[in-house]
């Protein structure tokens, strides 16, 4: 007969232990957590630099410190942990299919199963970059793992392509290390990442910071030996006579997180074409009943403690699940309007709790008045002095100040103001 649980979260990294809390401290017995790495903590291992956990432990932590603290409390709950196990398959009726070389084929059932696998970065060959395929060309995050876990640094002349915030700790980093790096160049006129890291990252390390250009051309025989910028127009379309050619022998690229999310879509989970992750309700529950879905595998975020603070939430409803305590009421679809790229969740079930919504914004505003409506009501306004595609805004409000009876859809909008 097949193991037993409440509650299975697959992922071990910040999402899948707080997800993994959130179910133990709200009624699950049962709770299994999943992980295919050999020890907790996910993509915390690797980001050796300070400034996690300001908001959730208030204190300033590196990433595997605050990790540490994750793994400490789960361990102090009944939760089973199994590393190094890969999840082959999940299904509808919410089976779990496992491997390790301990345990061998698995097949486990849960009343509940929580996908938590985190994001992959984007690579070359999905952003088009041309030439041919030399040694020196690789993500930030591959190159912060050889340094910071496997002790290497991957080149001495480097250019970084991309301004998101993996990008940016990767500029100083390798100069930290040694390394010159000799720019970051960004497709679009404004960076990607974090305000503070562009301040701590460049500004305070003199590395430049190339707006509105992108790499057009790399050369070299074995290993990277020329990288070739442009600048682009308002259309991204290359312009003549801009092109800047710096002698480099790695480049790194920067250029955006996909949520991993191919066990849900085996099972026809529907994935929201902007985010690349799961339509979920305010319960962070999928369109199938019993999946839920978290962290940077629902959609990107910018701190770890926002990742930790949503994923609880998903774990518990995760365990109301499993003990028959969910919310049956009607759901009503929440949208992106105007100016919003998208916002999470994508539908909510009226009640009297709170219920808090995530969005980004499509550019930057210095001036912003964010509405939420139902329908042609207008629920809440916000102003907001600046505003970044880069930042993740969030607005709480209690359930009850929407029309319980309405199925008058919820939009999320931001509106320039003078």
């Amino acid at each position: 007969m097949n193991k037993q649980y409440d509650v299975c979260v697959i992922g071990g990294g910040a999402a899948g232990m707080s997800s993994a809390l959130g179910a133990v401290k709200n009624g699950a017995k049962k709770v299994l957590l999943v992980e295919r790495d050999i020890e907790l903590g996910g993509i915390l291992q690797q980001c050796i630099h300070n400034g996690f956990g300001l908001h959730h432990f208030h204190e300033e932590l590196t990433g595997p410190a605050y990790a540490e603290r994750l793994k400490t409390e789960l361990l102090e709950t009944n939760v089973e942990i199994k590393l190094e196990t890969t999840v082959l398959e999940i299904t509808k009726d919410k089976t779990v299919h496992l491997m390790n070389k301990v345990d061998g084929y698995q097949i486990i059932e849960a009343k509940s199963i929580v996908v938590a696998i985190g994001c992959r970065e984007r690579t070359r060959h999905q952003i088009g970059i041309p030439g041919k395929r030399f040694n020196g060309i690789m993500t930030a995050g591959l190159a912060q793992r050889y340094l910071n876990i496997d002790g290497y640094l991957v080149g001495k002349n480097v250019f970084i392509l991309g301004s998101g915030d993996i990008g940016l700790i990767m500029a100083r980093r390798m100069r930290l290390e040694g390394a010159n790096v000799l720019g970051v160049a960004e497709l679009m006129p404004y960076s990607n990442g974090l305000n503070r890291n562009i301040v701590q990252c460049l500004h305070d390390y003199n590395i430049p910071l190339y707006l509105s250009h992108t790499v057009t051309g790399v050369s070299g025989k074995d290993r990277l030996e020329k990288v070739t910028i442009s600048e682009v127009d308002e259309n991204f379309q290359v312009k003549e006579g801009t092109s800047k050619t710096f002698e480099v022998d790695t480049l790194l690229l920067s250029v955006g997180l996909i949520p991993e999310n191919k066990l849900l879509t085996d099972i026809q989970v529907e994935v929201n074409p902007i985010t690349n992750g799961a339509y979920v309700d305010d319960q962070f529950q999928t369109n199938i009943p019993g999946i839920f879905a978290c962290g940077n595998s629902l959609h990107v975020h910018d701190l770890v403690d926002f990742v930790a603070e949503e994923s609880f939430e998903s774990g518990k409803n995760a365990a109301k699940y499993a003990l028959n305590q969910e919310n049956n009421h009607i759901s009503i679809p929440v949208k992106p309007a105007s100016n919003v790229r998208y916002v999470i969740p994508n539908k909510i079930k009226i009640s009297d709790d709170e219920v808090t919504f995530k969005f980004r914004v499509t550019k930057p505003m210095n001036k912003g008045l964010i509405i939420v409506k139902q329908g042609d009501s207008v629920i809440k306004e916000i102003k907001k002095s600046h505003l970044l595609p880069a930042e993740m805004e969030s607005v709480k409000l209690n359930k009850s100040l929407f029309k319980p009876n309405s199925q008058d859809e919820i939009f999320v909008e931001v509106k320039g103001v003078e």
